[in-house]
């Protein structure tokens, strides 16, 4: 079995990420993806014997529209929290990718130039492991994006992104967070 086929079969078996799926794909945003925590730590909970909510936090659920004003981001955050019952409705966090150029400097302290497509962003999170999007296609197939590939992710593996300019306390802080709920994970500094 691929690499691509065992994430999809765990992601598959988790009740809740494909629940919020199916509902997302519903929605109708555009050139939208899973990602973040839901998708890597769904498939870390899958590789320890882990259910496979535990440890998630949120799912971040990420669109692409080029229309960059705050209105139009603001329907899709309120039509995503009128789609799912409670405690999903406060934990599917919907954010236009066109827009993330405009605050990123602001909340980060590093620039951020704008953003093409969706599955561009992904070049961007802080580790390998991190940077993998799923997408529940209309034909029910789940599409997968992971531009530095699923190696890290099944190895359960932090290292830096080489793409990203070092931040090594932010990096530090991150890889603490995961290691609290997931003490397996290999930490390359």
């Amino acid at each position: 079995m691929s690499e691509e086929d065992r994430l999809i079969a765990i992601l598959r078996a988790s009740p809740r990420l494909m629940r919020v799926m199916e509902r997302l794909r519903d929605l109708g945003l555009p050139d939208w993806r899973l990602v973040s925590g839901c998708i890597y730590q769904t498939a870390w909970n899958a590789v320890t014997g882990r259910d496979p909510d535990h440890g998630l936090k949120d799912y971040d659920a990420v669109y692409f529209d080029p229309d960059t004003s705050w209105d139009a981001e603001d329907l899709y955050i309120k039509a995503a929290a009128a789609a799912f019952e409670a405690p999903l409705n406060a934990m599917v966090e919907v954010r236009n990718q066109a827009r993330v150029h405009l605050w990123f400097e602001d909340k980060f302290g590093e620039p951020y130039t704008a953003l093409a497509s969706t599955d561009e962003a992904l070049e961007r999170f802080v580790c390998p492991a991190f940077a993998v999007g799923a997408r529940l296609e209309a034909d029910g197939r789940i599409s997968l994006a992971a531009p530095f590939g699923l190696d890290d992710l099944f190895a359960l593996r932090l290292r830096r992104n080489p793409n990203r300019p070092i931040n090594p306390e932010g990096f530090a802080r991150v890889a603490a967070s995961a290691r609290a709920r997931w003490p397996e994970l290999t930490v390359i500094d």
